[in-house]
């Protein structure tokens, strides 16, 4: 008879592959675990357009596309499905003030 000892414990050949067996069970376990998770991906906001289309899928999916130069661009694509066309939030002349406006203060406010 064949016995090994495991950590202070003393195995005969059988449960030694027994342990093996369970710790492979295990480790398949988390492994597959890991890979079920959906991975998260960042939205992707593209400063090069100005408009954006946000779609909702099924079971709450939601997916942003910012590849539009004009709202009615988007719109027409947008039209018929369960999407939404805003401004992009990261276009860099969307924090620009229009040069033809001149913001001045009213007077002073009570």
């Amino acid at each position: 008879m064949h016995l090994a000892r495991v950590s202070g414990v003393l195995f005969n050949g059988a449960g030694l592959n027994e342990v093996a067996m369970r710790m492979l069970r295990w480790i398949i376990l988390v492994v597959a675990t890991i890979l079920a998770v959906a991975p998260a991906t960042a939205q992707r906001y593209d400063p090069r357009y100005p408009v954006c289309l946000q779609k909702w899928g099924e079971s709450g999916f939601t997916a942003i596309d910012c590849s539009y130069t004009s709202l009615e661009q988007c719109r027409m694509t947008a039209s018929g499905r369960s999407a939404t066309c805003y401004a992009n939030p990261y276009w860099p002349q969307a924090h620009e003030a229009s040069p033809g406006r001149v913001h001045r203060r009213q007077g002073p406010v009570y």
